[in-house]
């Protein structure tokens, strides 16, 4: 016959069994380390100066448009394949990771303006947007691992670029800044100069849209302590 007090012992001792595992449960839950599937230094510079924590996982995906598809659609399409493909990175392991993928383009009379892959490339781009509005899209994507939550979305703003003289552009493009930047120009560089109006997110333009993404990483659960 089993004695009451070495009952009461055994009940108190599985409490604290129940007590250490819900704690350790809890923490795995609340833990959601946020994955910046870019190499990309302006959206790492937003996410830091924001306070969020991350890791970055670059991701070589080729970036194109497809037949009869938007500059909006291609945009996130882009951003899901690369949260996409560093998603696969974590598919079997089991921490609470959320990917990050983003693409941003440059749209002026439905063409769509990629990053100059020369001078002559972005000569032709800023000539095309000197005293002109633009837009900007960013498309991000979101990939939360192990439960397969998904959410895209993409961002547009409004951007108008004051007329350029033939003499500020070759100074603009000797500096260096239009080689790695959709549209050929850094808002947030020298180029800002000559930027006399932005509509909308002005992070959107820089590459990430802050506010539309700290709401999409809310709606997956994931809280300003989770990746710390």
């Amino acid at each position: 016959m089993t004695r009451p007090g070495a009952v009461f012992r055994l009940c108190g001792a599985l409490q604290v069994v129940v007590r250490l595992w819900w704690r350790t449960a809890s923490h795995s839950l609340d833990a959601m380390k946020l994955i910046l599937a870019s190499s990309s230094p302006r959206r790492a510079e937003i996410l830091r100066n924001a306070g969020i924590e991350f890791e970055v996982r670059p991701a070589d995906v080729e970036e194109f448009s497809v037949p009869n598809e938007s500059p909006e659609e291609m945009v996130v399409r882009l951003a899901q394949a690369k949260a996409g493909l560093v998603a696969r990175e974590f598919g079997g392991g089991r921490d609470a990771v959320i990917v990050l993928g983003a693409d941003t383009a440059v749209v002026l009379d439905h063409k769509i303006f990629g990053k100059p892959g020369d001078a002559a490339s972005a000569r032709s781009m800023l000539e095309a947007l000197s005293g002109r509005t633009h837009r900007v899209l960013t498309g991000i994507s979101l990939l939360s691992i192990p439960n397969a939550a998904m959410r895209a979305a993409f961002e547009s703003t409004e951007v108008t670029l004051a007329p350029l003289t033939h003499e500020e552009m070759e100074d603009y493009i000797r500096s260096g800044e239009p080689f790695d930047k959709a549209g050929g120009y850094a808002i947030q560089g020298r180029a800002g100069c000559y930027i006399t109006r932005v509509e909308g997110c002005f992070f959107n333009v820089v590459g990430l849209p802050l506010a539309r993404l700290y709401a999409l990483l809310r709606s997956l659960g994931w809280t300003p302590d989770s990746s710390r």
